[in-house]
């Protein structure tokens, strides 16, 4: 039996989409734990380090399914770009992995924040690059197939452009956890900082939720490919 090369990227598809959807459920189930001010300090972080040992697969999750969706695209012929630039892609994706990864070693170090804002600027870099070439080839302008049949694809990477926005926002509660958890260590439980923490969970809350629905209207399109 052969196994062919789309079978297999298709996949670790599977295999990214499950962890991105699995690991955002873990860190929303365990992020209440995080900010309840009844529970004593270490127990709060050590809910707070579970999260991130969940988030960690989440994330890299995500990151995978960029260059898995460019060299199917290839495959499909929906989008024309392979060869060097899709060795590219998996460079580059090689790198900004590693750059996550040394983020969550280093987390709770100025180091480890320093980390996060790079990789957080790789995603101010990606999501208009990803966003224009969307809606342009929706528009019927390229770099990805315009025809009826194809368009799933644009909308599919415009949508996950999309995520990549709310992500940053969730990535940023995070970062904000680890700056909030050594003033409580410092500090002390003050109501400010509670406070700070509640009110990033509530925001945090209400995005996961059009996150799991954007997460789950992805992997729709990849699957029926409706239009």
């Amino acid at each position: 039996m052969v196994v062919s090369e789309l079978a297999v990227l298709r996949w670790l598809h599977i295999l990214a989409m499950v962890y991105w959807l699995g690991g955002e459920w873990g860190v929303f189930q365990t992020s209440r734990h995080v900010v309840d001010r009844r529970l004593s300090l270490d127990e709060r972080r050590r809910h707070m380090e579970t999260a991130y040992r969940i988030d960690i697969l989440a994330r890299t999750g995500i990151i995978l399914l960029l260059p898995l969706g460019l060299h199917m695209g290839y495959l499909w012929t929906v989008q024309p770009h392979g060869g060097a630039f899709l060795g590219f892609v998996w460079i580059a994706t090689a790198l900004w992995l590693a750059l996550c990864w040394a983020a969550f070693v280093h987390r709770e170090t100025d180091l480890g924040i320093r980390l996060t804002k790079i990789d957080e600027a790789v995603r101010y870099v990606l999501i208009p690059v990803l966003a224009i070439a969307a809606i342009s080839s929706i528009l019927g302008h390229g770099p990805f197939k315009g025809d009826p049949g194809f368009l799933w694809y644009s909308w599919k990477v415009l949508i996950y452009a999309g995520l990549l926005v709310i992500g940053l926002g969730l990535r940023h509660i995070m970062r904000e956890w680890t700056t909030l958890f050594r003033r409580l260590a410092t500090e002390g439980s003050t109501p400010e900082v509670e406070d700070r923490l509640a009110r990033s969970l509530r925001f945090g809350r209400g995005m996961a939720y059009v996150y799991w629905i954007g997460i789950a209207g992805v992997a729709f399109l990849g699957a029926a490919k409706p239009f």
